[in-house]
């Protein structure tokens, strides 16, 4: 393989959950085994990620939340499609369920991603560079039209679209999970061209999801970024740069009430996995792979 230059995003999500995530992502960065993160503004530590951003010059996107917690639209607290009988949205599950019932109102989830800009706008003092979902809600469908609508009315260039290659060969992944992770594979299908119509544009490979948790480690980054290259060099011979966003969820495991977007920290928020992923990238042997393959780590506004 001849030196193409790879430019790798590594995101890390769920900035803003707790103390102890953002520390965790500080961390990282400063390690030089981050390059950009994903702020959660419905997350109960989304202010103090917003002042750590600035502090040590973190480039910072929106990571739009339709699923965990509460909305940040003051309207929507009271009565919405968006939540549940207890008053928070309805779950990363519960949320596809009721979306397939069409029991969700798609102009109150465009007030809801709206409201998200503003208040990320409010709380770093720019538009985010870049938007995704978390729980990759944004490439639902209905829900894909509506982002869409509002990246390209705030001119946010950038998203994420996860389809990973090599997804279908990763046999540690529980059936149950494969059966998610196939979903969104097809859901993300599904969304291209529209996101396409929108002039709004996405790295050339996203991976992230083989190597979530107890799944990362140093040979599975490394061995998933290879073979995503060679794939696209095989099909793209001339490309002379190829851009990868990789996801990833480091953090110290949050403790419990402190943390979440309104009802406290999940399960996977407080494992041992968080950790292991912080564990994991800022190992050595991961950056001096990145110089032997002429991988450089930047941020979406690097593109």
């Amino acid at each position: 393989l001849r030196m193409l230059q790879v430019k790798l995003i590594v995101t890390g999500d769920d900035f803003g959950y707790c103390p102890r995530r953002n520390q965790g992502i500080v961390d990282c960065f400063l390690a030089g085994a981050i390059s950009n993160v994903s702020l959660l503004v419905n997350g109960s530590a989304a202010a103090d990620a917003a002042k750590l951003a600035r502090r040590h010059n973190i480039p910072v996107g929106l990571h739009a939340n339709l699923s965990e917690g509460s909305p940040v639209c003051e309207v929507l607290k009271m009565n919405s499609s968006l939540l549940n009988r207890d008053g928070f949205f309805h779950g990363k599950m519960g949320f596809r369920t009721a979306l397939s019932k069409g029991l969700l109102n798609m102009s109150e989830v465009k007030q809801e991603l709206k409201a998200q800009v503003e208040l990320f706008h409010e709380l770093t003092g720019h538009l985010p560079p870049h938007m995704d979902g978390h729980q990759h809600v944004h490439v639902l469908p209905e829900v894909r039209h509506v982002f869409a609508e509002v990246l390209e009315e705030y001119g946010i260039k950038y998203t994420r679209v996860p389809i990973e290659p090599g997804l279908h060969n990763c046999d540690w992944i529980p059936p149950s999970l494969m059966d998610f992770y196939l979903g969104v594979e097809e859901d993300s299908f599904n969304t291209v061209d529209v996101f396409t119509k929108h002039g709004i544009r996405w790295p050339d490979i996203y991976i992230g999801l083989s190597t979530m948790g107890r799944n990362m480690s140093v040979s599975s980054i490394r061995s998933a970024i290879d073979s995503a290259v060679l794939e696209l060099t095989a099909k793209a011979p001339q490309s002379r740069t190829v851009t990868i966003e990789l996801m990833v969820h480091p953090g110290y495991p949050s403790v419990p009430p402190v943390g979440g977007c309104g009802e406290g920290p999940d399960d996977f928020s407080q494992s041992w996995e968080r950790l292991h992923e912080l564990q994991t990238l800022i190992k050595p042997e991961l950056q001096s792979h990145y110089k032997s393959r002429n991988i450089q780590l930047c941020s979406f506004k690097d593109l």
